[in-house]
């Protein structure tokens, strides 16, 4: 569930909640969704609310539509989401004076770069016209670089826009494409820092764009940055600027999706996860350490224990896999009666959900970690009797055992049809009945069983 978050505009208030964001470079984008389930998309830059409102739909081509292609996406669920939007209750500006107020707080560089951003909300050639008017103002003043600039972000906005090719073209502007096609990226953030975090932030899968932007950047885009391709030798100085933001856990978690062992680097790792344990959140610290089970320091162990003990069959049964590697992991010294009671609650969440082969198979992998196990040796034998018809009370035994009762059932009239005089089925099918709660259907079995017991003693 998503943070909640009210947005108000003009005389309306519309409240949502948060869906999904995503960061490129200067500029962030969040997708909330309303009460009554329509989409809203604020705008932001430099942590600073430019426009929003609600679209049917996204088109394509579009900056908010690029931003959820390109840049560095968060989901829902993603903890960093709600530390990323600067507040929670947001006042759309208004529409008709934004760019004239959009002026009083950025340089007019950054103004034409905004208003590429708006373009969801705006006629492209509205937009056009903004950056055209700050190219003008600029050339007139004897800014050629400014308006080089200017006349940049229009060409990147819209290429096939004939006029801008001709100006980027232009004879007077030939000095500078030798500047901004040098590969000193240094030099020319000085002149143009907005370009150079734009090209960078494009690039950022590449070594040379990816370090420049790190070091420029700072906060919760830095650690966004450094999450998508991580670097465990940097992991406690992202850590430390992480935790200003989130908690340890969820720093945590997210090392974890990102495939860092925080175990290996972190002296917080361990006792966080027993505050996790304390807490109950006992899921949350297992999926932080599965991707880490070949490569755990054995100081987790007695950890590792505790999270089998505690898990439930549920969620051992959606992993288990990563159970079967974590269990071979641990020395051998289990507490033996404990993991069978664990063995035994899987095995009945998957005989309600496979059939005898498949719950043996499933169980066979837990062999290596259980070989003297009770219940995998049950499962065996009630495997071999299905395939034996006069053994099917034995079978039913078994399963009542599990809490089959309706194959324990199954079995059981099976035994009742070909001994219809025989009391030990009907008996067994009337239990059955009671633990299921049926009391009319064990009712009904109970006075059978009267009834062959009186023809037994008048016989």
């Amino acid at each position: 569930m998503g943070s909640e978050i009210l947005i108000k505009d003009k005389k309306q208030t519309v409240k949502g909640t948060l869906a999904r964001g995503a960061v490129f470079a200067r500029s962030k984008v969040f997708e909330v969704i309303s009460e009554n389930n329509e989409k809203w998309y604020l705008v932001y830059y430099k942590n600073t609310i430019v426009y929003g409102a609600k679209l049917d739909h996204l088109e394509e081509g579009t900056f908010i539509q690029k931003v959820f292609t390109e840049g560095i996406v968060l989901d829902s669920s993603h903890p960093v989401l709600a530390a990323l939007i600067p507040q929670l209750s947001v006042t759309i500006p208004t529409k008709s004076k934004l760019f004239s107020h959009l002026q009083l707080h950025f340089p007019l560089q950054e103004v034409a770069f905004i208003a590429t951003t708006l373009d969801a909300f705006y006629e492209k050639e509205q937009v056009i016209s903004v950056l055209d008017k700050i190219y003008f103002n600029f050339r007139r003043n004897g800014k050629f670089l400014k308006s080089f600039q200017v006349i940049q972000l229009l060409y990147d906005f819209s290429p096939s826009l004939k006029s801008a090719k001709e100006r980027m073209d232009s004879h007077e502007f030939h000095p500078y494409h030798q500047i901004y096609h040098s590969n000193d990226l240094s030099t020319l953030y000085e002149k143009d820092p907005l370009f150079v975090e734009i090209h960078c932030f494009r690039l950022r899968s590449q070594q040379k764009e990816r370090a420049f932007l790190l070091n420029k950047q700072d906060g919760l885009a830095a650690v966004l940055l450094w999450l998508e391709f991580p670097d465990a030798g940097s992991v406690e100085k992202y850590t430390n600027i992480a935790l200003q933001f989130i908690t340890m856990e969820d720093w945590l978690l997210l090392l974890s999706q990102v495939q860092v062992n925080p175990f290996r680097y972190l002296l917080e790792g361990k006792p966080t996860l027993e505050k996790m344990l304390q807490a109950g959140r006992v899921e949350k610290a297992a999926t932080c350490l599965f991707p880490f089970i070949q490569d755990l320091p054995a100081a987790y162990d007695d950890l590792l224990e505790q999270i089998w003990e505690k898990s439930d069959p549920d969620f051992v049964l959606a992993h288990i896999n990563e159970w079967i590697l974590a269990l071979n992991h641990l020395p051998d010294h289990h507490p033996l009666l404990q993991w069978e009671e664990k063995l035994f609650q899987l095995t009945v969440k998957l005989l309600d959900l496979y059939d005898l082969p498949s719950v043996e198979e499933k169980l066979l992998s837990f062999q290596t970690v259980f070989p003297t196990s009770e219940v995998i040796q049950k499962i065996k034998e009630m495997t071999a009797l299905e395939e034996n018809p006069d053994r099917m009370m034995d079978l039913g035994d078994y399963y009542a055992e599990f809490k089959q009762y309706d194959k324990a059932i199954d079995c059981f009239a099976w035994e009742m049809e070909l001994q219809p005089q025989n009391p030990s089925p009907v008996r067994k099918i009337s239990k059955m009945y009671q633990a299921k709660g049926l009391v009319k259907e064990a009712s009904a079995y109970q006075q059978i069983l009267n009834q062959l017991s009186s023809n037994k003693h008048i016989g």
